[in-house]
């Protein structure tokens, strides 16, 4: 008799899961939903009093009006920020994995001190660094430019801190038997290591990615010149201290996130396995 029971409360445990699951998917979507009504509403219709489930006639031109709009170049801060965000994220691949690689696996007596040098750059405030990163960019010409936003932040300590806690987890005899073929450190790790962490490294390439598209802070004191505007420089030159075009910015908002969301669908598996595969350890 204990059986019947046991299985009842497996079915409404899962029923209780399930339902949780289905409110939080519901609760995450209402930010979407309001981002999408209000993009194809009139503004008096996002202030109004009266509140509908949709707009009563759909405001396509919203698309024409946002793109066309000579104040606000928006198709170009699109493309800026696609080059920086795809530029931003394999620089920083680069750069962090062959440190964290240097650190794992290449033996240097100082290689702690170094291991605590990165990890003490993680607890100075960015507020601490600002100013004089944007002296030095502007000594260097690099303002307004693609270099002056990308190149700065090529380097991430915790970036790093990841891949070499990764790398201290990766299987060494693969290396070892690179090593018999004749292959160096960087041999290794361009043609062993590299192919076989491709999880991790969409894992990390995602994270990197939607943190530079979504840099508001850096590339607002460096792209001075609308030319060199980002998407989150666009949608802040919609709100002034004179006029808020509501339409406009939830019109923008649903375009710009539209390339993280296509992102996350197309790396999700792997992003979940590389996240899997961190192994904070070592």
């Amino acid at each position: 008799m204990t059986a019947p029971n046991g299985r009842r409360r497996g079915v409404a445990g899962n029923a209780g899961l399930y339902t949780a699951a289905g409110v939080c998917a519901v609760l995450f979507l209402i930010p979407f939903y309001l981002i999408v009504r209000n993009a194809l509403a009139t503004d008096a219709e996002i202030t109004g009093e009266e509140w509908r489930f949709f707009p009563a006639e759909i405001q396509w031109g919203n698309i024409t009006e946002l793109f066309t709009d000579p104040t606000v170049p928006f198709g170009r801060s699109l493309v800026n920020s696609a080059v920086i965000g795809v530029l931003h994220t394999l620089g920083t691949l680069l750069v962090c994995s062959l440190a964290g690689y240097g650190l794992a696996r290449i033996p240097y007596k100082h290689a702690n001190k170094v291991f605590s040098l990165v990890l003490l750059t993680l607890m100075v405030p960015a507020a601490v660094t600002f100013v004089p990163s944007f002296v030095l960019v502007s000594s260097l010409g690099w303002v307004s430019s693609l270099r002056g936003l990308i190149i700065p932040g090529l380097f991430s300590g915790f970036t790093c801190f990841l891949f070499r806690q990764y790398f201290l987890g990766f299987p060494k005899e693969l290396e070892e038997a690179a090593r018999v073929d004749g292959l160096g450190y960087f041999g290794a790790y361009w043609r062993v290591v590299v192919p076989n962490s491709l999880n991790f490294f969409a894992a990390i390439a995602v994270i990197t990615f939607v943190s530079g598209w979504n840099a508001f802070l850096w590339p607002l004191v460096i792209g001075q010149d609308q030319e060199a505007w980002t998407v989150q420089v666009a949608l802040s030159s919609y709100m002034t201290n004179q006029t808020v075009n509501f339409h406009l910015i939830f019109m923008a908002t649903a375009i710009s996130i539209l390339p993280l969301v296509l992102v996350f669908v197309f790396l999700q598996r792997w992003l979940v396995q590389g996240v899997a595969q961190t192994g904070i350890k070592g």
